[in-house]
């Protein structure tokens, strides 16, 4: 027996089909019950007759939501069905188990929802968003892949901090010593294009921000780029193709889902082909002190209400370069011109979603890194073998970082980045 998915069968439109799946909603008369299947694809509703088949109609009444069945009856259009179709008569039912009571009812608190998160992935909403981020992780290896740049891993388990030490992540390794969970790739990534040249990766990143925000968590996926001979003008074009070739991939193969999570279709269409301005951090403060009347010293990092109001004046990704060499990671190096400015960048996305990707050109300046990591604190001998690369055929790089759960929350129009990501971990949050 050959079972269709939901959505095989809706693409069919009629006749009898076997399906399987379960129970996402039922009601029950004395002459009918009605479920509504769900599977991994769609939902559908089905009807099952008491004076068709009295048997089947008894089984039927066991049935709770969440229980497993399988299915076959006749498929025949009915607007007023979820999806326009239904199974209409079922003529045979095989229940698999019966589900005890749901623990997940329709009015539930978000920490409900968080705690049963287990079962909450087969939510509608959760499976759209999943599906989202399918297409989000398949569009960035096409994107690098098509572009010539090579896969490279880098090491999870690493010996020194290459983005703060507040947030390091230690773990006991072996005996009585110590190591950290990666911050980032990038450290290694810059060996790694002496000899491959464009890399790109797709890993966990962990990071210890102590921060209870709709827009952190503490373990998150991030795929990164970086590239030899590659300037801060050439790799922010990189970024802005690479985020409008991932909303073209979502809008070509998610646009189901997408109406399921009930985003504007249109806004997404438009930042898949507009062109994404460039603007300095200076600009930004202009900005933000004519037109929102918020005055923000110079030398201050954007905090995230100045960043909306960055992407509320465009309205598309923007991209914001040159920020204070002062505030950024040891790593970024000061612009020859004015040494204040670093040569990196951030890409702001639109509707408060803010940061979304940040990258620059790495530093050659041996000397300038040793004292930016020594004012944190840090022990520069620890990073001989970064400085190593500054000393064997040393050439201008670049690179980024894009925060995979941020452009699925901002894709997908989500309100807690908690839900870009399947099973969530935040400051506050290490279960289920």
């Amino acid at each position: 027996m050959r079972y269709l998915t939901i959505d095989e069968a809706l693409n069919r439109g009629s006749g009898a089909v076997n399906l399987r799946g379960w129970v996402y909603r039922e009601r029950k008369s004395n002459k009918f019950v009605f479920i509504v299947l769900r599977d991994e694809s769609d939902i559908i509703q089905c009807v099952i007759s008491k004076e068709k088949n009295p048997e089947l109609f008894e089984e039927a009444t066991k049935l709770t939501i969440e229980s497993s069945v399988r299915l076959t009856g006749e498929l025949k259009k009915d607007d007023r069905a979820p999806t326009g179709y239904e199974i209409s008569p079922v003529s045979d039912l095989e229940v698999i188990q019966i589900a005890d009571p749901f623990p997940i009812t329709a009015e539930q608190s978000l920490e409900l929802l968080y705690d049963n998160r287990h079962l909450w992935l087969r939510s509608r909403k959760l499976n759209a968003v999943l599906k989202v981020r399918h297409c989000v992780v398949g569009a960035i290896h096409e994107f690098f892949r098509s572009r010539g740049y090579y896969l490279f891993d880098a090491p999870i388990f690493q010996p020194i901090q290459s983005e703060g030490g507040a947030t390091l992540f230690e773990v006991k390794y072996f005996e009585d010593d110590k190591i950290y969970l990666s911050q980032t790739w990038q450290l290694y990534a810059e060996a790694a294009i002496f000899s491959l040249g464009k890399i790109y990766n797709m890993g966990p990143t962990f990071r210890a921000e102590k921060s209870k925000s709709s827009r952190h968590l503490a373990e998150f996926w991030m795929a990164e780029m970086e590239a030899a001979w590659m300037k801060l003008d050439e790799v922010t074009e990189v970024a802005k193709d690479e985020v409008r070739f991932i909303i073209q991939e979502v809008l070509k193969h998610n646009r189901k889902e997408i109406e399921i999570l009930q985003r504007d279709i249109d806004l997404l269409e438009r930042y898949a082909k507009e062109e994404y301005p460039t603007i300095k951090y200076s600009e930004a403060l202009d900005i933000l002190a004519n037109e929102y009347q918020m005055h923000v010293p110079w030398g201050k990092d954007l905090r995230t209400i100045e960043e909306g109001k960055i992407g509320e004046y465009f309205n598309v990704p923007v991209v914001v370069t040159h920020y204070p060499t002062k505030i950024m990671g040891f790593y970024k190096p000061p612009s020859e011109d004015k040494p204040e400015e670093a040569l990196c960048f951030d890409m702001l996305a639109p509707e408060g979603y803010c940061e979304i990707i940040g990258g620059s050109e790495r530093s050659l300046l041996v000397n300038d890194m040793i004292k930016r990591l020594e004012a944190e604190g840090e022990d520069p001998t620890k990073y001989e073998w970064y400085f190593d690369l500054r000393k064997y055929g040393s050439v201008p790089h670049s690179g980024y970082g894009l925060g995979v759960e941020r452009v699925v929350s901002w894709i997908c129009g989500l309100d807690n980045i908690k839900d870009a990501i399947a099973f969530p971990r935040t400051m506050t949050r290490k279960n289920p």
